[in-house]
C-alpha cells in the first residue's frame, strides 16, 4: 500500500471512529435524560399524593386520568403502566444521585419488576460491573442468579452480594448450583446425550458465557490427553481471566459417579504439569451433571488437593419463589 493510500485509510478510520463515538455518546445522553425525566414524573405524582389528594395505585382513577390527559396533550408514550412505573421508580430511588448513569431506562424498568430490595440492588450493581445490556440483565433476573449465588453464603455474604455485587476472589465464587441452560430451548423431559449437550452449549456460547459469569474465556472443546497410549477427552476448557487459571468442565447427562470425580482429578494433575505456564494458578475442575448425590460428592472429593466442584444443571428456569424463601431463611437465621 502506498503512503498516500495508507494515509487516506487512516483518515477514513479516524472519521468513522469519531462518528461512532459521537453516536454512542448521543444514545447515552438520550438515555440519561429519559431516566431523569421519568424519575421527575414519579416525583410529581408522589408529591401530588402527599398533598392529600389520592393514592396512585395501579388501578386508581388518578393514573387513568393522567394517562388519558397526557396522551391528548403530548401524544403517545403515556400509558397507565408507564406512568405507574415512573411512580415506582421514584419510590424505590427517592434520591436521584443513587441512580446509576451507566444504566438505561430499559434497565430500570426491568429492575422495578424485582420486588425484593436485596435482589434488585444486586442486579443493579452487577449490571454496572459486567456491562450487561437490559436483555442480558433480564435473563439473569429470570434465572434467579442472585438467589443461586446467595444459597452458598451466610447472612453477611448475602448482604455483601446485594450491596457490592459478586466479588470473585476464590474458586468458590465462580460456582453455581444449579446451572440453568434454559437458553438451549430443550423440552424439560428431553433425553440428551453428552456430546449433543456440549454442541448445543458451544452453539450458544454467548449465552453459556453469560451463565458461567464474569471472567470466562473459551479455549477449546474436546481437549485430548494421551496417557499410557490411551486417549481421554476433556469436554470444555476455559481460562478465567480474574483467577488466572484454566477451568476444566466435564458434562454428564446422568447422575455423577465417584469415577467421574477421579477422572477430573487426573485431568487437573495433567494440566498442572503439562499445560500451566508461569503466572497460571492451579486449574479448577467443574463437573456439571444432571444429578448428584451429596454424600458421594463429599466422600469422593474429601482429601483431594485439587479444586473440584460438582453442580447440577437444569433445562428450565428455576422456581423463583422457592429460591427466595431459602434465601430468606438464611437472612432470618
Amino acid at each position: 500500500m502506498s503512503l498516500s493510500k495508507q494515509k487516506y485509510t487512516e483518515l477514513v478510520d479516524s472519521i468513522g471512529s469519531t462518528l461512532q463515538k459521537a453516536r454512542e455518546n448521543a444514545v447515552k445522553a438520550v438515555n440519561n435524560e429519559l431516566v431523569k425525566a421519568n424519575w421527575e414524573i414519579g416525583q410529581y405524582i408522589v408529591e401530588y399524593e402527599q398533598d392529600g389528594k389520592e393514592k396512585a395505585e395501579y388501578g386508581s382513577a388518578l393514573l387513568t386520568n393522567l394517562a388519558k390527559d397526557l396522551k391528548i396533550k403530548y401524544g403517545k408514550g403515556f400509558s397507565k403502566s408507564s406512568i405507574y412505573l415512573c411512580r415506582q421508580f421514584y419510590l424505590k430511588y427517592p434520591i436521584f444521585q443513587t441512580v446509576s448513569g451507566k444504566l438505561s431506562w430499559s434497565h430500570y424498568a426491568e429492575l422495578l419488576t424485582v420486588s425484593d430490595d436485596l435482589a434488585r440492588s444486586f442486579y443493579e450493581q452487577q449490571s454496572v460491573k459486567e456491562n450487561w445490556g437490559a436483555r442480558e440483565m433480564k435473563r439473569q433476573i429470570d434465572s434467579s442468579l442472585f438467589q443461586r449465588l446467595a444459597l452458598s453464603k451466610d447472612k453477611k455474604g448475602v448482604l455483601a452480594l446485594s450491596e457490592i455485587g459478586q466479588e470473585i476472589t476464590t474458586s468458590k465464587d465462580i460456582i453455581k448450583d444449579p446451572y440453568v441452560f434454559e437458553f438451549l430451548e430443550l423440552p424439560m423431559d428431553t433425553i440428551v446425550k453428552e456430546r449433543a449437550l456440549e454442541k448445543k452449549l458451544i452453539d450458544n456460547l454467548q449465552q453459556f458465557l453469560l451463565e458461567l459469569g464474569k471472567g470466562f474465556s473459551f479455549v477449546k472443546q474436546q481437549f485430548k490427553i494421551t496417557l499410557d497410549n490411551e486417549h481421554n477427552f476433556i469436554d470444555l476448557i476455559f481460562y478465567h481471566r480474574i483467577l488466572k487459571c484454566f477451568v476444566l468442565i466435564d458434562l454428564k447427562t446422568r447422575k455423577v459417579k465417584h469415577q467421574d470425580i477421579g477422572q477430573m482429578n487426573l485431568y487437573l494433575n495433567y494440566f498442572k504439569e503439562e499445560e500451566n505456564t508461569e503466572g497460571d494458578n492451579e486449574p479448577i475442575g467443574i463437573i456439571i451433571a444432571a444429578d448428584k448425590h451429596e454424600f458421594t460428592v463429599k466422600y469422593a472429593t474429601g482429601g483431594l488437593t485439587n479444586k473440584i466442584f460438582v453442580s447440577k444443571y437444569q433445562l428450565y428456569l428455576p422456581d423463583q419463589k422457592q429460591l427466595e424463601d431459602k434465601v430468606k431463611e438464611i437472612i432470618e437465621r
